[in-house]
């Protein structure tokens, strides 16, 4: 119910988390659209017993569970690994947390070879980020994925730690983005109550500003501008449910991008280089 209303109060305020404060974006919810090539169905990847409890993990134990998993799935499509050698078509770019407790092909049941994955502390995507800025390219253009989905977690360590004062280390340097999305949302965070809620509402602006910095490369414009088809979603998962929340935010042109971040100006498409 209260994760709820925080989702409506994102929508209601339509706005990303920006330290200008002013940026202004429109949000419409793109979830349905689907392309028809993209409409396939996958076998989940895991064993057929799961767990029951909570087990030590040993290295032993790792390259054990490798030969059943790969003795299961030659059973099961005898070509897979032969297949998937020669090369690999996703058709979708995730962008997520570090946690081990989200896993981006395990939580949405796809199979190697069906998403294109980087995570990193807190799902952030910066400006100056060379890893995940090479990633986003060769996605992108080589790739050619047609969804980028930018998602977060309820509960994440890094935007709980950031709202915060304590020293951790060197990556207190890299929360400092967050701490950047909460000074430019001050008011709206602080007038929910202290602890989870905010927490949670914190969660989701820093995924709706992750979406927005995805969209202000040059990289995704200048697909756009080769007609290339990309969306760009935001989700959050929830741990204690093992669901995911579509936040009902989907960018898909150009024209939901801000004047000052466009890398084309005119209407003959002449870029401005970036």
């Amino acid at each position: 119910m209260l994760r709820s209303q925080l989702s409506r109060n994102l929508l209601r305020y339509k706005s990303f988390p920006n330290p200008t404060r002013h940026a202004l974006i429109p949000i419409r919810n793109c979830s349905n659209h689907v392309h028809p090539q993209t409409r396939r169905t996958s076998t989940l990847t895991d064993f057929d017993v799961i767990p029951t409890e909570k087990r030590t993990v040993t290295l032993e134990m790792m390259l054990e569970n490798n030969q059943l998993w790969s003795t299961k799935m030659t059973q099961h499509r005898p070509n897979f690994f032969k297949e998937l050698a020669t090369s690999q078509d996703p058709e979708v770019l995730w962008i997520g947390c570090a946690d081990s407790r989200v896993p981006s092909n395990s939580i949405v049941g796809l199979l190697p070879g069906e998403v294109f994955t980087h995570r990193n502390i807190a799902n952030l995507v910066v400006h100056t980020d060379l890893s995940l800025l090479s990633v986003l390219q060769y996605a992108v253009d080589v790739l050619k994925v047609k969804h980028i989905v930018v998602c977060g977690h309820y509960g994440c360590g890094g935007v709980i730690t950031a709202m915060g004062h304590r020293q951790v280390g060197i990556i207190d340097n890299w929360l400092r983005h967050i701490k950047d999305i909460y000074d430019a949302n001050v008011e709206k965070i602080e007038a929910l109550p202290e602890g989870k809620p905010r927490e949670d509402f914190l969660c989701e602006l820093n995924v709706f500003n992750s979406v927005q910095n995805v969209v202000n490369t040059s990289i995704v414009q200048n697909a756009w501008a080769r007609g290339q088809e990309i969306d760009v979603h935001g989700w959050c998962y929830q741990l204690e449910d093992g669901k995911l929340r579509d936040l009902g935010l989907c960018i898909s042109d150009m024209s939901e991008v801000h004047d000052i971040y466009k890398v084309f100006r005119s209407r003959k498409g002449a870029t401005t280089g970036h």
